[in-house]
Order: structure tokens, then C-alpha cells, then sequence
């Protein structure tokens, strides 16, 4: 059921990094094609573990501790900052390119990018100069991350037609799973590369660069597009129940645009990932504040760590999930149950239930994680698996929106409550129950999405034109 039953073409007298050259032989096994992805995203997840380099990158000149010299905590966070617009452009614009040249040149891009990034600003370090660090991590960095983060999942998608939500997860789960990784094994370069002349920071950056440009190119070698037209043996299209709403045509990336399917599907990502991602930066001070003298900082860490297990298994858990109750019910789920959650927590916390308080967050965190790994299966099923890879990409800016909407809806939500006078403990109670009006709202803008108009719908002269 999972391996190539039919001939490649001539894909072997191509360019090597074209896409032709990468069109699965007979007896190619699908299942191979998820570790390749795993091996960029794992990678790439590195990125949410970023913030180990802050205090030691405040320390390069004075080493023991910051010299006036030093970089100050708020120059350095611009380096993420900068990472996550680049990521977000360059997924958003690199689109019709990835298309056109495939999966394998895309991913050996990105491994090009995130580990010459770290090269870039290991020498940053060394010459003590940040905007090499602006430069190496924030944008060309960043511009791996996001030809990293999309150009595996159109493949993915078009390898498990009849499972595309386990598959897009899989996948995900890596880019969640990442800092898991990165941030021990980075804490313990460090601690071996420091001498009383270096912080170990640079050394690190040259190690992970190198580490991250092998793991990288490995998976661009590893992948495989399947042959047009091709299917899972004994597969056959549903156009029953949830599947009614999976598409047998494409549409192109820039009509794409021009639909109000993708506006929907943009505000339903938007509002399910400012409804988490807020939360999950002010995790640790959150707790400690809702049960004063109760959560230490330690155990408000492992809330933190908590918290990204969940969001972690929640990419694939409910990605997988959507395959058997549809995208439209997943996402249904997530806003009708997020919006409840986030009623109550204000309650937990007021009556002291710390476990309750805990659990519900949790939950909340599968969904927001559960939200990216759906995402690309529901524009799959929207408009088809032609353009799925550009198409997510441009939805991605969702992602940066809300970036930004999260975080300034919790931190200035909750200052002006505490200027007002509100007690600390009290002070979420406004931000959570505004998070369950935004859902609600998610709730309608799923609610509002239905078939692309046939009008959209490429040709079959189109599709062989890739126009």
C-alpha cells in the first residue's frame, strides 16, 4: 500500500537538485519521506530554544559577568525577532519558486541558510560585532527557517492523500519537538567550550551550524516526490461524509488569494494561535502570580516544560485525528473547547485549583499546536496538493500576526489592570476571557468556510503548463 507500484519517467538523466530528479523509483516506500522532513524540522525547531544564548551572549567581553560593553538583553532580542519576520516573508514569498523547483533544492536551500546563518554569527561573536548576529541568525537564518518549515509538507501531503493530517504532523511535531533538543545539548556545548577567554558561545554557533547543515541536507537528499498521479494501492477518493469537503482539483497560489476560503482559514489560524501563544510566553510569571507563595519559580518552570510537551503532542495528536473527523470539525473543536477552558481558568485559579488550572492549560496548548499541523491538511483539502506548499506559506503570516497580537494582548492587557489597581493574581482574568471571545469569533470563521467555487478550479491544460 505504501511503496511505488509504477515507472518514475526519466527522472534519472536530470539535474540532480531538479525536481524531476527527484520523482520516486518503482518500489519507493512512502514512510521514508517523514524522516526526511523530520530531519529539517528537527532542526529548524531549534529556534524556540533560541533564548539559552541570551544571558551568555550579555557576558562575551566580561565573561564572568556583563561588561559595560556588553550586549544588552533587549539589543539581543531583536536576533529572534528578526528570525521569525524572515521566516514568515520568506515562506510567504518563496512560494511559487518551491513549487517550480521542488522539494529537494528548497530543503538543501534551507540547510544552506540555517547553517550558514549560525556561521555567520559565531563570527559575529568573535568580532563582537551584533549586527552580524542580525544578520546570520535574524535574516539569513531565518530565511531557512521558513524554506524549511513549508517545503517538506506539499510533499508530505501528496505522499499520504488518504492520511495528510498524520503526515503534516509528523512532521510539525519536529518543529515543536526541536528545542527539546537544541536547548540541553546547546547549554552543554557551551559548558564544554568555556574557558576563562570565551563564554563558548561562538564555538557552539560553529558546532550546531555545521551539525544542523549535515542533518539538513540529509533530508534534501533523502526526499521524494511521487509520480503523477499516483495513489496508495486499494485507495479510493470518499466523497462522503467529512471528505465532501476534500477537493479533487487545484487551484493556482495566486487565485488562490482571490478566494474567500483562504481569508477564513488565515483568521481561523490567527485566532487560534493569539489565543495560545501569549499564554505560552508569560507561562512561568502567569502561574507564579495566579498562586502566589504557592508555585515556586522552579515548578513554574516545569509548568513551562509541561506546556511544550503538550504543544508538541498536540501537532500530532490532533492532526491525525483530523484525518477521521474532518479539518472543519478539528477546528471546531479547538474553538468551542478553548473558549470554555479559558472561561473557567480565571475560576481555578481564584478557588486555588492548581491541578485544574494546570490541566486546562495543557489542553489549551495541544489545540495550539494542533492548530500548525492542520493547517496545511484543511488547504489541502480547500485547494488541492498543486500549490498546497506556496499557498501555506503565504497563510503563514498568520503565524507573524499573531505573533505579535498574542503577546501584546497578554503583557498590556495585564500592565493596565495592575495600573488600575488589580491584584496580580486577579490580573488575567480580563486578557483569558478576551482569548474566549477571539475563539468564539474562530468558531464563526470556520463555520463560514465551504467547497472553493468551481470557478477557481485550475484546467487540466493548467495543470500540465504548471501555470
Amino acid at each position: 500500500m505504501s511503496s511505488i507500484t509504477e515507472p518514475s519517467g526519466n527522472s534519472g538523466s536530470a539535474p540532480f537538485f531538479s525536481k524531476q530528479a527527484t520523482v520516486a523509483k518503482p518500489g519507493f516506500s512512502r514512510w521514508m519521506v517523514p524522516p526526511a522532513a523530520l530531519a529539517v524540522h528537527l532542526c529548524i525547531g531549534q529556534a524556540y530554544a533560541f533564548s539559552v544564548f541570551n544571558g551568555p551572549l550579555t557576558k562575551v567581553i566580561g565573561i564572568t559577568q556583563s561588561s559595560a560593553d556588553d550586549w544588552s538583553l533587549t539589543s539581543l532580542g531583536w536576533i529572534f525577532s528578526l528570525a521569525i519576520v524572515f521566516l514568515g516573508l520568506s515562506a510567504a514569498f518563496a512560494g511559487k519558486w518551491l513549487e517550480r523547483v521542488g522539494p529537494r533544492r528548497t530543503m538543501f536551500t534551507a540547510a544552506c541558510c540555517f547553517g550558514g546563518g549560525f556561521l555567520v554569527s559565531a563570527l559575529g561573536v568573535y568580532l563582537h560585532q551584533i549586527v552580524l548576529l542580525y544578520l546570520g541568525y535574524g535574516v539569513i537564518g531565518g530565511i531557512g527557517l521558513g524554506l524549511g518549515y513549508v517545503s517538506p509538507v506539499s510533499t508530505l501531503i501528496r505522499w499520504f492523500p488518504d492520511r495528510r493530517g498524520m503526515a503534516t504532523g509528523m512532521a510539525i511535531m519536529g518543529f515543536g519537538g526541536g528545542a527539546m533538543i537544541a536547548a540541553p545539548l546547546s547549554v552543554a556545548l557551551m559548558n564544554h567550550f568555556r574557558s576563562a577567554t570565551s563564554i563558548g558561545v561562538a564555538e557552539t554557533f560553529v558546532v550546531l551550524g555545521i551539525a544542523y547543515f549535515i542533518s539538513m541536507t540529509i533530508g534534501a537528499l533523502a526526499i521524494r516526490v511521487p509520480p503523477a498521479d499516483w495513489k496508495p494501492a486499494g485507495w479510493t477518493p470518499s466523497t462522503t461524509g467529512q471528505n465532501k469537503m476534500i477537493s479533487r482539483n487545484h487551484v493556482h497560489i495566486d487565485q488562490a488569494l482571490k478566494t474567500p476560503q483562504f481569508y477564513l482559514i488565515w483568521l481561523v489560524l490567527f485566532l487560534n494561535v493569539t489565543a495560545g501563544i501569549g499564554i505560552l510566553g508569560q507561562a512561568s510569571v502567569m502561574i507564579q502570580e495566579s498562586f502566589k507563595d504557592t508555585v515556586t519559580a522552579a515548578a513554574a518552570a516545569g509548568f513551562v516544560g509541561l506546556l511544550s510537551l503538550f504543544n508538541m503532542g498536540g501537532r500530532f495528536v490532533w492532526a491525525s485525528a483530523s484525518d477521521w473527523i474532518g479539518r472543519k470539525n478539528t477546528y471546531f473543536i479547538f474553538f468551542a473547547l478553548g473558549a470554555v477552558l479559558y472561561y473557567l481558568v480565571p475560576g481555578f485559579a481564584a478557588s486555588g485549583h492548581i491541578a485544574l488550572f494546570v490541566l486546562a492549560y495543557c489542553v489549551i496548548l495541544t489545540m495550539y499546536g494542533g492548530g500548525f499541523s492542520t493547517v496545511p491538511a484543511y488547504l489541502a483539502d480547500m485547494f488541492g496538493t498543486a500549490f498546497v506548499g506556496g499557498i501555506h506559506g503565504r497563510l503563514l503570516t498568520a503565524w507573524a500576526a499573531a505573533g505579535v497580537a498574542g503577546p501584546v494582548l497578554v503583557n498590556y492587557i495585564r500592565a493596565y489592570e495592575v495600573a488600575q489597581g488589580v491584584a496580580k493574581a486577579d490580573a488575567y482574568t480580563m486578557t483569558v476571557h478576551i482569548m474566549a471571545v477571539l475563539l468564539v469569533v474562530g468558531f464563526i470563521c470556520n463555520l463560514l468556510i465551504k467547497r472553493v467555487d468551481d470557478k477557481h478550479h485550475m484546467s487540466d491544460a493548467q495543470l500540465a503548463k504548471g501555470a
